[in-house]
C-alpha cells in the first residue's frame, strides 16, 4: 500500500523537512521517493547536456555554428569587471582566499593574500569567499555547510553558535604542499588565525589595515537557501554598505530564489544601492543557447558569468568566441577553478576577466611571466 507521507513530516527552523516516525513502511517508502526524485533530476540534466551537446557538435558545425561576433578589444560600457585595462587582461582572483597556501577562508589566508603576498612580489586583485548563517545570525566564512572537512570538529553551521565554532581549529586538516600538517599540535595563541572567521573581522582586516585604498573588490557567495539565505543576504547588503565595498563586490549563490530575491530588492528599492550579481546556474545554460543560436539581442539580469572552463571534457566555455559574445553583451567572464599554469595562460590569451584559484602566487607568475 502506497504511504501517504506529508503527514509524517515537519520543518524545522531552518524550513528543512524532518521525518517524525521510525515506521520502516514510511521510511521504506520515502527512500524510494527519492530514488525516484534523483533520478528524475539526473535524467533531465543528462537529457539536457545530451541536446546541447547534439547542437554544438552535429547541427552548429553543419548549419554554420555558434555566435561569431567581431574580436572584442576594448570596452567602454559600465561593467567594471570587464578587464581589458587592467596590467595583465584579467583580474586575479584568491578562491577561498587562496587555499593552497594556507587553510581556505580563514585569517590565515587573508594575510597570506595580504602581507606575504607583497613580501614576496605578487599581488591579488578579488578575494573570493563563502558565506553562512550561524546558529546565532553571525555571518561567518565557509564553503562548506558542515565543518568536518577542513576542522577538527563535526557538524552543520546552522546548528552551532559563533562561541562554538570559535573553539575549532580550521587548520586542522590543512596540509602544506610538502604534505605536512602545519596547524596540529599548536597552542591556542598559534591557532588564532585559523579559527574560523567572520565577515566582520574580514572587512575590519582588509578595508582596514591591509588595502584601507579602497583597491580590493570581492566575489562573495551566500550557500544558504530559503529564508536563512535571504536574512543572510540583508545582513550581508549592511556589512558591504558600511564598509562601503557594495560597489567593488559580486554577489553569487546556486540558490536561484536568492538570486530572485537580490533581484527584487534592486528593483523595488530595497537596496538602495544596486547590487551586481553573476548568473545562477539555468541562467548559465540560458547563456550558452543564445551563445549557440548567435542572439545578440539576448538580455540577462546579470553583470558576470562564473563558470568553469568546460564540463568533463564537454562545452568549452573558454573560448575566444564565447567570451567575445559574452564582451558584445556587456557580460564579464570569471572563471573557477584555475590551478593549472596552461590553464591560466589560455584563458589570459583568450580575453578571460578574471580567473580565480587557489594559489594565487603561481597564477600571478604566469600571467606576469613576460614582465621580467
Amino acid at each position: 500500500m502506497k504511504v501517504k507521507l506529508n503527514q509524517f513530516f515537519k520543518q524545522d527552523v531552518n524550513g528543512v523537512d524532518v521525518l517524525l516516525t521510525d515506521s520502516p513502511e514510511v521510511k521504506a517508502q520515502v527512500k524510494k521517493n527519492k530514488k525516484i526524485v534523483k533520478n528524475a533530476i539526473v535524467w533531465s540534466i543528462v537529457s539536457v547536456l545530451l541536446f546541447a551537446l547534439i547542437l554544438n557538435v552535429v547541427i552548429f558545425p553543419l548549419t554554420g555554428g555558434c555566435a561569431r561576433v567581431a574580436r572584442v578589444t576594448n570596452y567602454a560600457g559600465d561593467n567594471k569587471y570587464i578587464a581589458f585595462h587592467t596590467e595583465s587582461g584579467l583580474y586575479l582572483s584568491a578562491h577561498r582566499a587562496g587555499g593552497v597556501l594556507e587553510p581556505e577562508e580563514t585569517m590565515a589566508a587573508f594575510k597570506q593574500c595580504m602581507e606575504e603576498a607583497e613580501r614576496e612580489n605578487y599581488k591579488v586583485d578579488i578575494l573570493e569567499f563563502d558565506l553562512h548563517l550561524t546558529k546565532d545570525d553571525e555571518l561567518v566564512l565557509m564553503h562548506d555547510h558542515e565543518i568536518d572537512r577542513t576542522s577538527n570538529g563535526s557538524g552543520k553551521i546552522c546548528d552551532k553558535t559563533l562561541a562554538e565554532l570559535k573553539t575549532y581549529n580550521f587548520g586542522h586538516n590543512f596540509k602544506t604542499v610538502e604534505g605536512e600538517y602545519k596547524y596540529r599540535d599548536k597552542s591556542d595563541a598559534e591557532l588564532e588565525d585559523v579559527r574560523i572567521a567572520t565577515l566582520r573581522e574580514v572587512l575590519e582586516y582588509v578595508e582596514k589595515v591591509a588595502r584601507p585604498d579602497k583597491s580590493m573588490k570581492y566575489v562573495i557567495e551566500i550557500k544558504d537557501g530559503g529564508e536563512v539565505g535571504k536574512r543572510a543576504m540583508n545582513k550581508l547588503y549592511r556589512m558591504m554598505d558600511k564598509y562601503d565595498i557594495i560597489d567593488r563586490t559580486v554577489f553569487g549563490t546556486f540558490q536561484s530564489e536568492i538570486s530572485k530575491y537580490v533581484d527584487e530588492c534592486n528593483a523595488n528599492g530595497a537596496f538602495e544601492k544596486e547590487i551586481v550579481r553573476s548568473a545562477g546556474i539555468t541562467e548559465v545554460l540560458d547563456f550558452y543557447y543564445a551563445f549557440l543560436y548567435g542572439n545578440t539581442k539576448a538580455k540577462f539580469n546579470f553583470e558576470v558569468l562564473q563558470i568553469p572552463m568546460g564540463f568533463n571534457g564537454f562545452f568549452d566555455l573558454s573560448t575566444k568566441e564565447f567570451i567575445d559574445f559574452a564582451h558584445s553583451l556587456g557580460i564579464a567572464v570569471q572563471y573557477w577553478t584555475i590551478n593549472d599554469p596552461e590553464d591560466v595562460a589560455k584563458l589570459q590569451a583568450n580575453g578571460a576577466d578574471c580567473i580565480m584559484t587557489d594559489n594565487p602566487k603561481m597564477a600571478y607568475e604566469v600571467l606576469h611571466r613576460n614582465d621580467r
